[in-house]
């Protein structure tokens, strides 16, 4: 690997960090300002909302500056997002500009791989990637859930800076205030990140004519017989998996009477599977081979259902890890192929802004059905049914489409393939 690649790695690991030690400390923002049960189920859905309005925007954003510098740009307005929980503005409000620097980065982060290395590397790189994501993810949650907890937040707040009122006087206040130094160390990463070299392509004078180029693309994507098939799954994985990441918080507490903080402990034990499951594709499945994993998606569906018979720790802990190995071995190879069929349709950052497009579309979606849902008095072993049975299904359907396609569509799949192929071993 090149030498940049571990300094994008560095970046997006205290970036993610933080991202997801904010989640837990918003979660607790709203519980111990006694919010509606439904406002912090709607959390997820509030970060995703400017990956879908935005869209059309921040992938070719990506593609006209140097992604370095885009991404610095995006921390920046975590910042201000963090800032705003401090000042009072309402959590939701505060947590979706958090997601407008989120939305900014993504298309940044998975655009510079295929900038910086060549096809043949992508899934190694993505099985890095998202290993080190999925990292950051456990130790954010893990961090997120003792800066909340008594023992840590207690003695945050007990430090006091003489002539200053900081007006930070709650645990999750106290947080989101280490936090922000959290987001300035990706900041100063991100300004390590080397220029590519790749030509930057100009944002129109008006941008409003990226709306139709944007759709355009997302037409291109699925109208690919192999992009619809990656870009399908992987939607659906992180539509579901987002969701989950509060679903078991919920759970948690209602199985096993656990807190915010004892619940983001378990939290992390899925992402500890999952970072196993994709280091693992990335050095088993090639390119070419990345649809053989989509059986792999039904029975992840079926596992989850399977939570709702779960009441003890010790099961819980192993299943949880189970289930997140296999959305890992799933995701990384699916979204290596996307992103080289993108690649080869369009500019790396406008594919990546599709793909973030359909997949927090997902998101949003199933995350408002479960805040009303939620809203409405469902339980969260009603809602892991749900999930659960709506995985397996739509999975199944997917399978089913790419079978299709191999027959009716034989010559192009076989054509795309071999493309597939020959970036793998000489790209």
């Amino acid at each position: 690997m090149k030498r940049g690649f571990y300094t994008i790695m560095a970046a997006q690991f205290f970036s993610s960090l933080a991202d997801n030690a904010l989640f837990i400390a918003a979660v607790e923002l709203l519980k111990s300002s006694r919010a509606p049960t439904w406002q912090a189920a709607a959390l997820v859905p509030m970060f995703a909302l400017f990956y879908v309005v935005l869209a059309p925007f921040v992938g070719a954003l990506a593609d006209a500056k140097p992604k370095g510098n885009v991404m610095l740009w995006s921390n920046s307005i975590k910042v201000v997002g963090c800032l705003m929980m401090l000042l009072g503005s309402h959590p939701l409000l505060a947590y979706a500009i958090v997601g407008l620097g989120a939305a900014a980065y993504s298309p940044a982060k998975y655009g510079i791989l295929t900038e910086l290395l060549p096809a043949s590397q992508l899934v190694k790189a993505n099985g890095w990637i998202e290993g080190l994501t999925i990292a950051s993810i456990i130790l954010g949650i893990l961090l997120g859930g003792q800066l909340v907890g008594h023992a840590l937040s207690t003695r945050m707040l007990t430090l006091d800076f003489p002539l200053i009122d900081t007006g930070i006087d709650t645990p999750p206040e106290a947080a989101i205030f280490v936090l922000i130094f959290i987001y300035a160390i990706a900041a100063w990463f991100n300004t390590r990140i080397p220029h590519t070299g790749v030509e930057m392509r100009p944002i129109p004078n008006n941008p409003l004519e990226l709306v139709p180029d944007f759709w355009s693309c997302n037409s291109r994507l699925w109208h690919d017989r192999l992009g619809q098939i990656s870009l399908a799954t992987t939607t659906l994985f992180w539509g579901v998996s987002g969701n989950l990441r509060y679903i078991i918080l919920a759970w948690s507490a209602a199985a096993l009477g656990y807190s915010t903080t004892q619940a983001s402990s378990l939290s992390g034990v899925v992402a500890v599977g999952t970072a196993f499951g994709a280091i693992l594709a990335s050095v088993r499945v090639r390119l070419d081979k990345a649809t053989s994993v989509m059986p792999l998606g039904i029975a992840m569906g079926l596992l989850v259902i399977t939570m709702n018979f779960i009441t003890n720790v010790w099961v819980a802990a192993p299943f949880l890890i189970l289930l997140g190995a296999l959305g890992g071995y799933l995701v990384v190879p699916m979204n290596a192929l996307l992103q080289h069929r993108g690649h080869n349709l369009m500019g790396a950052g406008r594919s990546i802004a599709v793909q973030n497009f359909n997949e927090q579309a997902c998101i949003l979606g199933l995350g408002a059905f479960y805040s009303l849902s939620a809203g409405m008095g469902m339980s969260a072993f009603g809602a892991i049914t749900a999930f659960g049975v709506v995985v397996a299904g739509v999975m199944w359907l997917i399978q089913r489409w790419h079978a299709r396609n191999c027959v009716v569509h034989k010559d192009e799949v076989e054509h795309l393939l071999e493309l597939a192929r020959h970036d793998n071993a000489h790209g």
